[in-house]
């Protein structure tokens, strides 16, 4: 794939909030857990973990943490993405809290990208009790939820999104 190929691929991405009930198969959520497998990592430390999450119920109770967002509990599966600290401080001690949370987050944004290069739809979501999330999903304590990630089939918006112009966040040398 040459450049503008990828910048178009990338460009088609959009945060989806419509979701069909059809489940997305078992196939096509490992195709994404596998993608995240392959996301850089400090140290290669991998410290992440995702909950895959199908259960109606268990979607509702994520839905009503994430400030009651509908399309959490409208999509087939939520991949409750999770910074895992006891993997990256092993090693880099407090400095590795900073580091499990960039894995965890790269990792959702390649799961995220796997799921588009599937012909899914997704919406990533930040914005939830953490403390409900972790008693939802009975997380260990050195798990920290950092995204909601909502994937299915879904109805693409029409328009996109206005985008600041490059200059407004590069800098060169000095800020």
């Amino acid at each position: 794939m040459d450049s503008s190929s990828f910048l178009a691929f990338l460009s088609s991405r959009a945060s989806v909030r419509e979701f069909a009930p059809d489940p997305v198969d078992e196939a096509g959520i490992e195709a994404i857990l596998r993608a995240a497998r392959t996301a850089p990592s400090a140290g290669n430390r991998e410290a992440w973990d995702v909950v895959v999450v199908t259960d109606p119920e268990v979607r509702e109770a994520l839905a009503d943490a994430a400030l009651s967002q509908p399309h959490v509990r409208e999509a087939p599966c939520v991949l409750v993405v999770a910074a895992n600290y006891v993997r990256s401080m092993s090693r880099y001690g407090e400095r590795g809290i900073l580091f499990a949370l960039e894995d965890a987050t790269i990792a959702c944004t390649y799961m995220m990208l796997a799921a588009h290069a599937a012909g899914l739809q997704s919406c990533w979501t930040g914005a939830f009790d953490e403390e409900e999330v972790r008693e939802i999903l009975d997380l260990p304590a050195h798990a920290k939820p950092v995204a909601l990630l909502a994937v299915g089939r879904g109805r693409v918006p029409a328009g996109r999104t206005e985008r600041m112009e490059l200059a407004e966040h590069v800098h060169r040398d000095r800020w």
